[in-house]
């Protein structure tokens, strides 16, 4: 009789919810490189085609919130979800459409980056989409994992009286109900890159990092999804944020300059750093 090959294990699988970048620098593209990068299977829910390349954002084209959630319910019913993430929704109806799949998921965490500008600057979600992110979502994150200029917009206040610091915002976005934030200091005019993780209690930990120069297209993609990785395959929330800080700086200051805008994140800079070792090794006479 033969004997039948047991089956290998399942890597972690991950939900993202988020648009398609065709230069593969941001977005779904991103998230599927950052994801099997760090051993994991991404499962997708498409929000929105986008026309852009290195330099912006040219046009939005958000899918039918119907289609979406026709994605995601029927890869929900077929395989066993680790972890979410979610990216740019780009319309009301389609905050609205995730907001409800999840809730279906209570105990599956879930990562947010809400994706609110394009890093040149362009306008990817409105007022509406804001809104209904802040009653809808929210209380359903896990981890919110925004820039310091999307969480001062998603804390605003018409009480403010000039512009309220991290601390207040992140406390504010806690209080809107998300159980950790993570703002990152990549627009903050500082020496280092400062990024710090809050809980219900407050600063849980600051990590400063080089700052690198240039801009990079999909550093927020790739932390986010970096994260959400992390807590797939078990990770805490804060050992993922520091495991994942560190993978996303390591393809930042990996990173290549393909079109003639922003530095795309090498996600294999580990994969190419070996090859470049190996051919080294070889041309030196060193062991194989």
């Amino acid at each position: 009789m033969t004997a039948t090959a047991p089956t290998p294990p399942s890597p972690p699988l991950v939900l993202v919810f988020s648009a398609s970048d065709p230069s593969s620098g941001a977005g779904m593209q991103a998230d599927i490189l950052t994801l099997a990068s760090l051993g994991c299977h991404a499962l997708s829910a498409l929000t929105a085609l986008t026309v852009q390349d290195t330099v912006g954002v040219r046009s939005v084209h958000p899918v039918a919130a119907e289609l979406l959630e026709h994605q995601a319910r029927t890869i929900l019913e077929d395989m066993p979800v680790a972890a979410f993430k979610i990216g740019m929704l780009g319309s009301v109806e389609n905050v609205l459409a995730v907001a409800e799949i999840i809730a279906d998921y209570p105990d599956i965490p879930l990562i947010f980056d809400p994706v609110l500008a394009s890093g040149r600057g362009d306008e990817l979600s409105g007022e509406e989409v804001i809104s209904a992110i802040r009653e809808m979502l929210l209380p359903q994150t896990t981890l919110l994992t925004p820039n310091a200029p999307e969480a001062r917009r998603l804390a605003e206040s018409d009480d403010d009286d000039g512009e309220p610091s991290i601390d207040i915002c992140a406390q504010r976005l806690i209080e809107m109900g998300a159980q950790y934030v993570l703002i990152t200091g990549t627009h903050e005019n500082t020496p280092q890159v400062i990024n710090t993780l809050y809980g219900v209690d407050g600063v849980i930990r600051r990590d400063a990092w080089e700052r690198l120069p240039g801009n990079y297209h999909g550093s927020g993609c790739t932390l986010a999804s970096a994260t959400a990785g992390c807590i797939a395959g078990g990770a805490g929330i804060e050992e993922a944020v520091r495991d994942a800080q560190d993978y996303t700086w390591q393809t930042l200051a990996n990173g290549f300059r393909a079109g003639m805008g922003q530095f795309i994140p090498d996600r294999f800079f580990w994969a190419r750093g070996s090859d470049e070792e190996a051919a080294e090794d070889d041309g030196n006479g060193d062991e194989k």
